[in-house]
């Protein structure tokens, strides 16, 4: 399936976000039915309020496996897999590796 950007309205604030094709893509692997209904403002305000109950996301730079580029990735990478930049995941998916 072939993914493209959708512009959502946050259900809090009202603001118009992007629900990047990377987004769905991960939405998709999860299993995740539901599109977000919150911009990622709003999403950060309600889990900070949340009494702290979810764990603070950490972001880790590291380098892509493939190309080599700085990239940024939303958990702690594990010795001995690889990481790929959002244009190599993207480029890996679509041929079906």
């Amino acid at each position: 399936m072939e993914y493209h950007d959708k512009v959502l309205k946050c259900s809090d604030c009202g603001a118009e976000f992007v629900f990047t094709a990377g987004e769905q893509m991960f939405f998709a692997d999860k299993g995740f039915k539901n599109e977000p209904k919150r911009c990622k403002t709003c999403k950060s305000n309600r889990a900070e309020h949340s009494g702290g109950n979810s764990p603070a996301r950490s972001e880790t730079k590291t380098s892509c496996s493939q190309c080599g580029k700085e990239t940024t990735v939303p958990f702690r990478p594990t010795q001995g897999r690889p990481v790929f930049c959002r244009e190599c995941f993207q480029q890996r998916r679509a041929m079906g590796a």
